[in-house]
């Protein structure tokens, strides 16, 4: 290996563990940073690392993902571009090998057969420059993203409307934000302790003129007969189309199912997730915070007593859901299953 490509490897070496590091600390805020670092990461993967044939590449990512994702087992984004990169390699080898993975998706039979055969590990010519040509245009696509949902906002809020929503979130802040500019409308937000992030989405909302009321947890079932819309974020929209949502979005979706008012999700499509919510595998799918928020320490003699948990997410099932708002335009909970067979590869929903 020369010089200049082992200083190269060298410094992907050390971009991975700084990566890993952080996620394991919790440095990195939001699943938009998430995704973008995890693409970034894996486009150097592509251009730095030797590897001879696109199977070899898939095994390389393979391993690279699974390292990553360890680091910390609810941040599912880690996984779901994992995924998005290798279908990326399956696609462009077979465009590159003259086989057509879309042209096969007409005749079920063909398909089945058609994926017996393709054999990776041929060698295939100019195979990383359209890779790396095609995670750039899932960068640009992750960069896009929120002003594409923000994009749809005048088709669902109206004037004079009263919305809830929950905590805080970046994709709903800049819809809402969007909507302001052309319609009069206002917005309650439940505060979602003990963490408070509706507070800061209060101030927010507030500061660009928009009328907005914070309530307690505990108010949103006597408010919600006032609500003409649900609208919140979420964290990852699972595979049977139910969400994994900040804690206490459940409560907001039965209150909003009672009472008929619809629910719509903001979500950018890098959130689709193929796993399913185990309630065996709780530790992977949720992330327990320190219960100082809840009880303080300084209450010594309480806390010695009970066992206090902080669960950070929800489940919220997809009956509860009306819509998703995503980048490429707003689709049922039952749609879901239509969605992750466009961006990953069956073969790679376990990884």
């Amino acid at each position: 290996m020369a010089p200049q490509d082992s200083e190269k490897m060298k410094e992907l070496q050390e971009r991975i563990h700084r990566f890993k590091t952080d996620l394991k600390q919790g440095r990195i805020q939001g699943s938009y940073d998430v995704a973008y670092r995890t693409v970034q990461i894996l486009r150097s993967i592509v251009s730095v690392i030797k590897w001879n044939s696109a199977k070899e590449l898939m095994e390389i990512i393979r391993d690279e993902g699974k390292k990553m994702m360890d680091a910390q087992p609810s941040e599912s984004t880690v996984g779901n571009m994992v995924r998005r990169v290798i279908k990326i390699v399956r696609e462009e080898f077979a465009q590159a090998r003259g086989k057509s993975q879309e042209g096969d998706t007409v005749d079920l039979q063909k398909l089945l057969l058609a994926e017996g055969q393709i054999d990776y590990s041929l060698p295939t010519p100019n195979l990383r420059g359209s890779i790396i040509e095609v995670i750039a245009e899932l960068l640009t696509e992750l960069e896009t993203s929120a002003d594409n949902i923000a994009a749809q906002a005048l088709e669902h809020i109206h004037s004079n409307e009263i919305i809830m929503t929950i905590g805080k979130s970046r994709t709903v802040e800049a819809f809402l934000k969007k909507a302001a500019k052309k319609r009069n409308f206002q917005v309650i937000v439940a505060e979602c302790a003990p963490f408070y992030h509706g507070q800061e989405l209060a101030t927010s909302l507030a500061s660009a003129g928009i009328e907005t009321t914070v309530i307690t947890d505990s108010a949103v079932f006597a408010i919600m007969s006032r609500v003409n819309k649900v609208i919140i974020g979420t964290h990852t929209v699972m595979a049977d189309g139910g969400l994994k949502s900040i804690n206490g979005s459940h409560t907001v979706a039965l209150a909003a199912k009672y009472y008929s008012v619809p629910l719509i999700v903001c979500t950018a499509m890098f959130k689709l997730s193929p796993q399913y919510q185990c309630s065996y595998d709780q530790d992977a799918y949720n992330k327990f915070v320190s219960p100082n928020d809840v009880l303080k320490y300084s209450d010594g003699e309480l806390i010695s007593k009970v066992q206090v948990h902080n669960p950070v997410f929800d489940y919220v099932p997809p009956d509860l859901v009306t819509l998703y708002v995503s980048n490429i335009g707003g689709n049922a909970p039952s749609y879901v299953y239509r969605l992750l067979s466009e961006l990953y590869h069956p073969d790679d929903h376990e990884l």
